[in-house]
């Protein structure tokens, strides 16, 4: 029925409500350590995100909202109510101070972390991978996930020390789509690289080197399974992977610019080296 046909569910934003335990001090290590150590939690927030994450076959456990959203939301809340999972209402302010943190989108919902996929299963048919080595700053890789979307990236690989692609500000930024691509760790690493050779892939770095070729050489003639690999803000790519790779790609830039930010990076090689767009460039 409508919203207002229906029990609206109970307005508890008590912090000692052991209900509401998956909500009360957010922070993201906090929340990988809470319930199965190797899975944890993670919170994604706002609508669009979370319908993200359910439509990618994602466990919630509870939701938490202002009560607009249980009417923009009301297909979910029904759902959670017919499947027992609990679904709290809350004034804006109260479930900032229960939380710890401004709430930009107005709806949360505390997930169940899946278990990851191996390398394997991942790039089973990708002909275009991005790996993401040593990113730290959640927002660059969230960033990064929502150019691999949009660019039609078919899976991206995260190094052990890289950030988390589930932290909630690099759910955010990515829109979601860390739900939409692929996804898994890749380690060891740079061990890895020749598992990636295993697999018929060439493993390209982007980095500054004399010896490495243009983007648009590499786009003129490309391999057809491609791992791109990007480096850590500032320092870039270790020299053991350098060491390790198939070759180096270097972005040709104007204007006394050495490096692009690494997302941006990111995008600019995936779009030249996709299959729709590098084969036609040259």
């Amino acid at each position: 029925g409508q919203p207002e046909d229906r029990q609206v569910p109970e307005p508890s934003t008590d912090p000692q409500d052991p209900r509401l335990h998956d909500y009360v001090g957010l922070t993201d290590v906090a929340l990988r350590r809470r319930t199965e150590p190797e899975r944890g939690l993670y919170v994604a927030e706002s609508e669009k995100v979370i319908r993200r994450a359910l439509a990618a076959g994602h466990h919630p456990r509870s939701f938490l909202m202002g009560e607009r959203w249980l009417t923009d939301l009301g297909d979910v809340v029904t759902a959670a109510e017919a499947n027992g999972i609990p679904v709290f209402v809350g004034d804006p302010d109260v479930i900032e101070a229960l939380t710890g943190f401004h709430l930009h989108r107005g709806a949360l919902a505390a997930m169940q972390r899946p278990e990851l996929p191996t390398v394997a299963h991942v790039l089973d048919g990708a002909r275009r991978v991005l790996v993401l080595e040593d990113i730290v700053d959640h927002t660059n890789v969230g960033a990064v996930f929502r150019s691999a979307a949009a660019l039609g990236v078919d899976a991206v690989l995260v190094t052990p020390r890289c950030a988390d692609p589930l932290y909630r500000r690099a759910i955010r930024v990515s829109m979601g789509t860390v739900f939409q691509v692929p996804w898994t760790r890749i380690d060891p690493w740079p061990g890895g690289v020749s598992l990636l050779r295993d697999l018929g892939f060439t493993s390209a770095a982007l980095a500054l080197r004399d010896d490495s070729v243009g983007l648009d050489e590499l786009a003129a003639d490309p391999p057809d399974r491609l791992a791109l690999i990007l480096g850590t803000e500032g320092d870039g790519l270790s020299h053991r992977t350098l060491a390790e790779v198939d070759l180096t790609v270097r972005i040709p830039m104007l204007g006394g610019v050495d490096s692009l930010n690494v997302a941006a990076a990111g995008a600019v090689a995936a779009w030249a080296a996709s299959p729709a767009t590098g084969s036609n460039s040259a």
